[in-house]
């Protein structure tokens, strides 16, 4: 099979889920921030006939009903290198727990790093399954999310996080 794409109706919204054989290579929600490029999504497919997307409909309705809390998907990301290294430590964060970006770039060995990290981040092509939901502003405060603060804000709770409160100064 080849790169394909499908409309998922979910509770966070229709994601569009995009297959490349029988790994995930995209899952954004509507509105996201970094949509994927026309290019990049393949044709489509009838949701209900796609084994991949299928089976990630199956793990997210568990996920999302609290009787998971990871994924076991075969995943096919598209990035450079520097972006491929954060997206795997974005897999390391447990569920409900949180990390900021300024420890992700500690933890790749310079805490400069911490903007760079953000827009790895911010690209993420997996949502929810690379749960880039899980990383914080310093002061624990919800900051970007490319599918919506609420959506981080459900996300971060479903999980039972500490969510502080989005505060803005003006």
């Amino acid at each position: 099979m080849s790169r394909r794409h499908a409309t998922l109706p979910t509770d966070l919204g229709d994601l569009l889920v995009v297959a490349d054989g029988e790994a995930l290579a995209g899952i954004t929600f509507p509105g996201h921030w970094h949509p994927l490029p026309a290019d990049a999504i393949g044709d489509a497919v009838e949701t209900a006939e796609d084994p991949v997307v299928v089976r990630f409909g199956a793990q997210l309705r568990e996920y999302l009903g609290g009787a998971r809390t990871e994924f076991d998907l075969p995943m096919a990301p598209t990035g450079d290198d520097f972006q491929l290294a954060v997206w795997r430590m974005l897999r390391e964060i447990p569920y409900g727990e949180t990390v900021t970006y300024g420890e992700l770039a500690a933890r790749l060995g310079d805490r400069n790093l911490a903007r760079r990290v953000g827009n790895a981040v911010g690209r993420n092509p997996l949502s929810i399954i690379v749960p880039c939901h899980r990383v914080v502003g310093s002061d624990g405060s919800l900051t970007g999310y490319a599918g919506g603060l609420e959506r981080k804000r459900f996300l971060l709770e479903l999980e039972g996080a500490a969510v502080v409160a989005q505060t803005r100064l003006f």
